[in-house]
């Protein structure tokens, strides 16, 4: 058989029509079988992990509340009056105009007699009690699992009705167990048959500066709100009150945060935030916290009894500063110096006198006057304890049975006042003085700006008591005292200043020249 033209033709066409199909698989094949060029991989660094608060937070805000404060709020007086009644110059208008049409119509007359229109429904102030309001919120943690939760004093002072918000979002009712105006504590009970997550307090005594916190609250409202810091510093004094003792935190906390806790990576209660430094109003990283071995001691008082008994010493107490110590041959700035010892008080009782200075409690030393009040406020009242004094150039113990903080102070009447004498003039100290008109003391009639006295505070109308623990009647008396310690080698006087039924201590340079 004979192949013709067409037919060979034919053939080259289907054979390179089966090569670019085979050529075309085998390109299929090469892309679906991964040969296709390979993108690079998103960046990733196996850095060392840092430890997070996550599992802290996890265990512990269970324990944490929101704490919403209500008070029944008096309404105001309701006369029916309109806001417009005052109707100056409304009644000279005429009677067609807007103005007068529109007080007729609701209630008013032209002359804001209230006569209108007496068939339009009178929308006055319902009478009986009101629903309590909220006035307040803050924050709060519990301490058992039977209800007992703690807060600040200042969340809860203005309420008569609490509720407290768990973080998962129930709503419990609650009643105010006890409060602490001094420092500031509170504790709530919330009765449920529900077992609460609770937290415990820490030891503060191992808090050091720099440790990690964690504070857990309830900032604005917000509720379940974490931030992290270190303890910043410790034995902070903000006047909040006679204890004084908080522990300054950098952790964020901004109001609302009142009551919560400060936790250690434990999970322990380290501190209950309570205030913060704020020129404006926020967060600027100063925050402080009451430390846990206060607020333990407090709580555990307010649940027992609702109230907390503190032990009474019953002194005016002021810093030993260098000059104090040098007048009075103390070696070291540390104590409490008696500026008075109150009448019937049990340190008067005891034997204690303005002048001496404390500087230990039954074998405890005191380092200032706020430890020495937190010391005894820590003691029960009729307990019995040995107080160090510095007296005379030494050590002496006496033994106080301390008292309970009295209701209020009691003032001793004045004597009959004599006849007033003629001033004197210390010039040595820049200070004029004449006799007082009761006879005890000094009056201060003039001092001099440039003096010692003056840069020290002293001023006209302060009373000499003492110098250097010994009682003055006259200008000669306080020659007297100062010739004494020239020849004692001190540099320094110490002087007893009465102003407005309050004794100050003053020490001033003796002049050497």
């Amino acid at each position: 058989m004979s192949t013709t033209p067409l037919s060979r033709s034919r053939k080259r066409l289907m054979a390179a029509a089966a090569s670019v199909a085979l050529a075309g698989a085998i390109g299929f094949g090469a892309v679906t079988g991964g040969t296709a060029p390979v993108y690079a991989e998103a960046v990733r660094v196996e850095a060392p992990q840092a430890p997070g608060f996550a599992d802290v937070v996890q265990q512990v805000s269970p324990a944490v509340v929101s704490v919403q404060v209500k008070a029944r709020i008096d309404p105001a007086a309701d006369t029916g009056s309109s806001p417009f009644s005052d109707q100056q110059g409304f009644d000279n208008l005429p009677d067609n105009h807007p103005l007068k049409r529109f007080f007729r119509q609701f209630g008013q007359d032209g002359n804001g007699n209230g006569n209108g229109n007496q068939d339009r429904p009178r929308f006055n102030r319902r009478d009986g009690s009101q629903k309590p309001r909220p006035v307040a919120q803050g924050s709060g943690f519990f301490i058992s699992e039977d209800g007992y939760l703690v807060t600040n004093n200042h969340v809860v002072s203005d309420g008569t009705a609490y509720t407290v918000v768990t973080d998962d979002g129930k709503e419990y009712d609650a009643k105010l167990i006890g409060t602490d105006p001094r420092t500031d504590l509170a504790v709530l009970k919330v009765d449920a048959s529900t077992k609460f997550t609770y937290v415990g307090f820490a030891d503060d005594a191992k808090v050091r500066v720099g440790d990690w916190v964690v504070a857990v609250g309830n900032p604005f409202g917000l509720g379940g709100t974490v931030t992290a810091g270190i303890v910043s510093a410790r034995g902070r004094d903000i006047g909040a009150g006679p204890y004084d003792d908080f522990l300054q935190i950098d952790a964020a906390v901004n109001r609302g945060n009142s009551g919560g806790p400060a936790f250690n990576l434990n999970g322990e209660v380290v501190g209950i935030n309570t205030a913060i430094f704020s020129p404006s109003g926020g967060n600027v990283g100063i925050a402080f916290a009451i430390p846990a071995s206060t607020a333990k001691q407090v709580v555990q008082d307010l649940m027992k009894s609702g109230s907390v008994q503190r032990g009474w010493l019953g002194v005016e107490i002021q810093p030993v500063t260098a000059d104090v110590a040098e007048s009075l041959g103390l070696k070291t700035e540390k104590g409490a110096l008696v500026a008075s010892a109150q009448d019937a008080g049990p340190a008067k009782q005891a034997g204690i006198v303005a002048g001496d200075i404390i500087t230990g409690v039954n074998g405890q030393d005191v380092g200032s006057p706020k430890e020495l009040s937190r010391l005894i406020a820590g003691i029960t009242p009729g307990k019995s304890v040995d107080v160090t004094v510095w007296r005379n150039g030494k050590a002496e113990t006496l033994k106080v049975n301390l008292g309970e903080i009295p209701g209020g102070d009691k003032k001793a009447s004045a004597d009959q006042p004599s006849s007033p004498a003629e001033p004197s003039t210390l010039a040595d100290l820049g200070l004029t003085v004449t006799r007082s008109e009761d006879g005890k003391g000094l009056v201060i009639t003039d001092v001099d700006p440039s003096s010692d006295a003056a840069d020290r505070g002293i001023q006209a109308g302060d009373v000499i008591t003492a110098v250097n623990a010994v009682e003055v009647q006259s200008a000669s008396d306080v020659t007297k005292a100062l010739d004494q310690a020239e020849k004692a080698g001190r540099k320094a006087v110490l002087f007893q200043i009465s102003r407005e039924d309050s004794n100050r201590f003053v020490a001033l340079p003796l002049n050497q020249g």
